[in-house]
This record gives structure tokens, sequence and C-alpha cells, in this order.
């Protein structure tokens, strides 16, 4: 198989994977508390901040594939990655109108603040730098600390290029890691979260116990799925519409408030999430069987690149990516891509 065709389709299906349970997290987090029920045990110590760690590292990553590919249609890479920064910030301050806790606009200027400077530096640097935030982000509470570190190393763990990329590195070719890291890093990973839980659960202390858990948690979560999801089509597609599903999710949400409101035990919000996540499954296949980009991926990539491509509808026309897509994928496209062309430029 292609390596690199290989690469987006992990990258895609994981960013599903943190998809599905970010959706869950933002229904139970606006349910109204009428008292703890075993639900919110299980949400608060086996979900909650588990999964929006991963959506943070992808976002640091896909901007340096994003960077990889705009220098190859465009000698000014950063400017259209400004560009891009500031049509999420718009569609980010849209949402916000819907959900006011949307992290679209966060994550739009954070880019702009920490990792279009940080694009400019050495990769040890960045790696060095990432490390430093995230040890301090184990001892701030407060979430875009933790976001900042991950965005860095997501920046600092993609691959440099198509030439450096290998199948045979410890780190994997596309910054996920192979195999023997996968499975170390999960069962480390594991173990630590359990420990940490346990101890929050039993002896709450200060210090960071539990953001430690979290971020532990959301490791041991993305390197089990690396390591056992054997069929991914449902999540790739889920990850290829990203922006898409986000929106659409958080509206589903403030629409079904008065059942999250009513419901005294919880189980409105894993009917609500389940519900919802199936229904963007099934759109998304089938969305990807006649478009290459789902509705608001469009209207970003095109908002993007105005005045310096070639004009794209629907995802049909150049652009401007930079590997061919495995046409084994089990995801549905409409057409199969020329040399050059694959969807990894998406938050």
């Amino acid at each position: 198989m292609n390596v690199a065709a290989d690469r987006i389709r992990r990258v895609d299906a994981l960013r599903g994977f943190a998809v599905c349970g970010i959706m869950l997290v933002n229904a139970w987090q606006q349910r109204v508390r009428h008292g703890p029920t075993s639900l919110d045990w299980v949400m608060g110590n086996l979900f909650q901040s588990r999964f929006y760690p991963m959506f943070a590292f992808l976002f640091g990553l896909s901007f340096a594939l994003f960077l990889r590919s705009a220098r190859l249609r465009t000698r000014r890479p950063r400017v259209v990655m400004l560009r891009r920064l500031a049509v999420l910030a718009a569609l980010g301050a849209g949402h916000m109108l819907i959900d006011p806790g949307e992290v679209l606009l966060p994550y739009a200027l954070l880019g702009v603040v920490v990792l279009l400077p940080a694009s400019l530096l050495p990769r040890a640097a960045v790696l060095l730098v990432g490390c430093g935030v995230l040890v301090a982000s184990v001892l701030d509470p407060h979430p875009y600390v933790l976001i900042t570190a991950l965005f860095l190393l997501g920046l600092a763990a993609a691959p440099e290029g198509e030439a450096r990329r290998g199948a045979g590195r410890l780190g994997g070719a596309d910054g996920l890691g192979s195999g023997p890291l996968l499975g170390a890093a999960c069962g480390t990973a594991a173990l630590l979260a359990a420990g940490l839980t346990w101890w929050w659960n039993h002896a709450p202390p200060g210090g960071g116990v539990y953001q430690a858990a979290a971020l532990c948690g959301a490791a041991a979560y993305a390197t089990a799925f690396l390591l056992v999801a054997r069929r991914t089509a449902v999540f790739e597609a889920l990850g290829r519409m990203t922006l898409t599903n986000y929106v659409t999710g958080t509206t589903v949400i403030v629409l079904a408030m008065p059942l999250l409101e009513a419901d005294r035990t919880g189980a409105a919000v894993v009917v609500l999430a389940v519900v919802t996540v199936a229904v963007q499954a099934v759109f998304c296949r089938w969305w990807l069987a006649r478009h290459r980009y789902g509705p608001l991926e469009w209207v970003w990539r095109t908002l993007t690149w105005w005045g310096t491509s070639r004009g794209i509808w629907w995802g049909t026309a150049a652009t401007g990516q930079t590997v061919i897509r495995d046409p084994r994928s089990a995801v549905p496209d409409s057409r199969r891509p020329r040399p050059g062309d694959q969807p990894l430029d998406r938050a």
C-alpha cells in the first residue's frame, strides 16, 4: 500500500473517532444535573477531556501538512495559511451565535499566535517548546494551555516530505506511530490513566492529577484505536468532514436542549449522541460518493484559495494537494484524485 495514502487514511480515521467522542461529551456537558448518576461518573472519569486532545494534536499535524502542500502552489504559503485561519475564525464567530462554547474561533486565533510563528522554527525546537508547555499544562487547569502544547507537538510530529518518510520509521510514516511504538505507548498510557484516575477519585489532590489522567486517557484511546481499528471507513468518512460534523453536532445539541433538560437519567445524552453520529456517518458516506469535500470543508477551502487557484467546484477541480489517495480506501469517492491530490488540510 502507498505509504502516503495509508497516512491520510489513519489521520482521517483518528479525527473521525475524536469527533464521535466530542459529540458525546458535548451533549453530556449540556445536560442539566438533577443529581449525580452513574452516567456522570462514567463520563467524568472515562470520557470528559479524553477526546479534544486528539483533535488538538491532529490540528497541529494538519497545519504542517497544509503548509507543505501550499508550498507546491504558491511562493507565500503562510499568507495562504493566514487566510485559511481567518476563514476558520469567521466560521467560528458565526458558530458562536449557536454555541458560545465553540472552539473554532479560539483554534484559529491560536493557529495565528502559536502555530504560524512556530512553523518558522526547527522541528527540534518546536518539539522542545511543545514538551515544556505540556508540562505546564498539567499544572494549569486551563484547557487552552494543553491545546497549545498539543498544537506544537502535532506540528513537530508531521513528516517533513515524501522523500524523508518511510514505513519502517519508529514513529510511522504519518507521525502517528508504528505498531511496536503504539503498543508500548498504549499500555503505558492506559496504566497511567487508570492509576491517576483512581488517585483522583479516592484522594483528590491538587497539582494537575486530573489533567494528567485525562491526557493519558486520550493517549490510550488514540493509540488503542490505531492498533485495533482495521475497518475504518465510517471513521474515515466522519474525519474527512470534521468541520461539517462539528457544526451540525453542536446545532443538534442546542435544538435538543429541552430533551436534555427534562431527562433525569442521562439516557437522552447517549441516545442523542449515537443517533446524531449514525446519521452523520450515513450522510458523510453518501456525500463523499458524490463530492470530494464536505459542504463546509468546500467553503473553507474555496475561500482559502480564492484568487490563487484555478477554481474549485465541490472539490472536482484543481486542489493543490500532495499525494495520491489510496484507491482501496473503503470511503467512496466520485473521482479518483490525480497525482498531487489528497484531502489532508482540514482541522
